[in-house]
């Protein structure tokens, strides 16, 4: 076996990219960054869209048991001001 056949791939193809390929591997390695940023902003964005949705669900509730409580109010505000009118009809 002649000596430049025992030299190992993965060494040859990694001292081409340091000597070489700079520029390459420089796009490359600005591309991966890109579309890390791109998956963190979908995922940071997706997850203030569920807290919003969250949110509004919540004030709904909210908003239903505060109609509910003045509809109550008022129910028992007629109530004691029929029974203070009935009360005076009576003296």
């Amino acid at each position: 076996m002649s000596n430049e056949s025992k030299h190992n791939l993965a060494k040859l193809i990694g001292m081409d990219i340091i000597t070489v390929g700079r520029v390459p591997l420089l796009v490359l390695l600005l591309i991966f960054a890109t579309a890390m940023g791109v998956v963190f902003a979908t995922h940071h964005t997706r997850q203030a869209i569920n807290q919003k949705d969250v949110a509004l669900q919540e004030r709904e509730r909210l908003d239903n048991e505060w109609r509910n409580l003045l509809l109550e109010e008022n129910a028992l505000s007629e109530h004691s001001r029929y029974k203070r009118w009935q009360n005076k009809s009576l003296i």
